[in-house]
């Protein structure tokens, strides 16, 4: 995909289709969620998308948005990560490559990385064990730089 606008307009149209199949309607409230989810970028919860839009539309209630995150989910758009075990949080999956998480225990800072070294040390253990692997995630806890300069 060549940049995020075609990317954002792609996974909008897929979860039309989506909804279509399951013969749901792409209400103005759902389209105007699934917009916002696709415009952030980083680690977001369901109340933090409604807490964006109930300004804008007051009408719009706590329980769409949540079955919303809900069906972007299950159209893959969105995976869950929950790295406090506190709240769930979701990220961009459509367009997006695979990377893995540094998670600060402290302020609960998150860093997105991407090492070829070790996908490719999970792919030899995956081989070595006759494995077929759909998915993966590695998530590293500690505390990030300004975390452990402020102790």
């Amino acid at each position: 995909m060549t940049n995020k606008v075609d990317r954002d307009k792609k996974a909008l149209e897929y979860f039309k289709g989506l909804l279509q199949q399951k013969k749901m309607r792409l209400t103005k409230q759902r389209e105007v969620i699934v917009r916002l989810f696709l415009e952030k970028e980083g680690h977001l919860c369901a109340e933090e998308l409604y807490l964006a839009l109930r300004k804008q539309y007051p009408r719009l209630g706590e329980a769409t948005v949540y079955r919303t995150v809900k069906l972007l989910k299950a159209a893959e758009l969105a995976s869950e990560v929950n790295f406090t075990g506190k709240r769930r949080r979701f990220e961009h999956a459509f367009g997006h490559p695979h990377h893995d998480h540094l998670i600060c225990l402290g302020c609960g800072k998150t860093e997105e990385f991407v090492n070829q070294s070790i996908e490719k040390i999970q792919e030899r253990v995956v081989r070595q064990y006759g494995f077929a692997p759909t998915r993966h995630r590695l998530e590293i806890f500690g505390y990030c730089r300004d975390c452990r300069t402020t102790e």
